[in-house]
């Protein structure tokens, strides 16, 4: 049961687009550079320390990072671990490891899974390539 403290505390929307971010391995400069030419580094540092970020700000961020939107507004980690401390105790995983044997028997590929993330890592590099490009060709 999630507690009332946890639902009355604000989510920091800025926070939130630096979490993502860097989970999706983007720098403050290119985030900015896809924002367009009125940002820097220095102002998207500034964004993500924002408690609250302008809905049409927010929704272009959500694109550029191909988040939902809604996802930005109103992820909060607290409560996500809580969840995942509720919902998931040590016995519970410590009864199926013993009651499987310790035997892992994935039901996809491994093989398959790693040619899915180079084609991925691929598109990236890609992406990035014509970005540089772009930057490239705009500076010239």
């Amino acid at each position: 049961m999630i507690d009332t403290d946890m639902q009355n505390k604000k989510i920091h929307q800025g926070r939130n687009i630096k979490r993502f971010r860097e989970m999706l391995g983007i720098k403050q400069e290119v985030l900015a550079f896809e924002l367009g030419d009125d940002w820097n580094q220095k102002k998207v540092s500034l964004l993500e320390q924002k408690e609250t970020v302008e809905s049409d700000i927010l929704a272009q961020v959500a694109k550029i990072l191909k988040v939902p939107a809604e996802a930005i507004e109103n992820f909060n980690e607290e409560q996500a671990v809580n969840v995942i401390a509720n919902t998931y105790s040590f016995q519970d995983f410590k009864d199926n490891a013993i009651a499987s044997g310790f035997n892992y028997q994935p039901s996809f590929n491994p093989i398959d899974k790693m040619v899915e993330l180079y084609e991925r890592m691929l598109e990236q590099q890609k992406e990035m390539i014509e970005k540089l490009e772009r930057l490239i060709e705009k500076n010239n």
